[in-house]
């Protein structure tokens, strides 16, 4: 499992957010509407996006949608997001997914995954739950919701822990919590406007 977390702490270095993706229902049925999302996902992937993240659906059709971007885009970064139950991560595991992100803590959840040995981000917002987890042996934790995490948690004090930053993000918030020490941040649905993928983003990317 440290091989594998130590990759990912790697791919924290070269891009520091994560596009997180929540598909609407009829992005499966509708081939006009799943054409335009992947020209707009393959604009971004050629400027250089690494990350990106799908926000888990029971769906008898996710796997496959998920399954298509893998195989398009081999190279990225790619995960599940807003992981609840072990079904969650028995889909990911069957697309062959890198990682996945819990909303909430749940340590039996954590420990499944680990089971499997499957990199699952812990979703923490207080401190007795941050404990807990680094208690068992977790070094990427995503602080989620980040504007009513617990006042008393300074991520300053724990030096060997990598912190995402999520809940309400854009990438306009990208320079402020990389300065207050998060290794990145989750971008989700303020990286959609208009059922279009925020045109910042594309900036961002161009630019750096």
């Amino acid at each position: 499992m440290n091989i594998k977390e130590d990759s990912f702490s790697e791919l924290l270095k070269k891009e520091s957010f994560f596009l997180m993706i929540k598909p609407e229902k009829n992005i499966y049925s509708n081939t006009s509407i799943r054409n335009s999302f992947f020209e707009e996902l393959e604009t971004l992937v050629k400027l250089g996006l690494k990350n990106i993240e799908i926000s888990w659906s029971n769906n008898e059709y996710w796997l496959d949608f998920v399954s298509d971007i893998k195989i398009k885009y081999p190279r990225i970064n790619l995960g599940s997001a807003s992981v609840v139950n072990k079904q969650s991560i028995k889909d990911s595991l069957k697309i062959g997914l890198n990682f996945s992100m819990m909303k909430f803590w749940d340590k039996d959840l954590l420990n499944y995954a680990k089971s499997k040995n499957y990199l699952l981000i812990p979703g923490i917002k207080n401190l007795k739950d941050l404990e807990e987890a680094i208690n068992l042996k977790c070094n990427i934790i995503k602080i989620y919701p980040i504007k009513s995490k617990d006042s008393s948690i300074n991520i300053l004090n724990y030096k060997n822990i990598d912190f995402i930053a999520a809940g309400g993000l854009s990438i306009n918030d990208l320079k402020t919590y990389k300065s207050l020490g998060y290794k990145a941040i989750v971008i989700g649905d303020k990286g959609i406007k208009n059922k279009k993928f925020d045109p910042k983003i594309r900036e961002w990317l161009k630019n750096n």
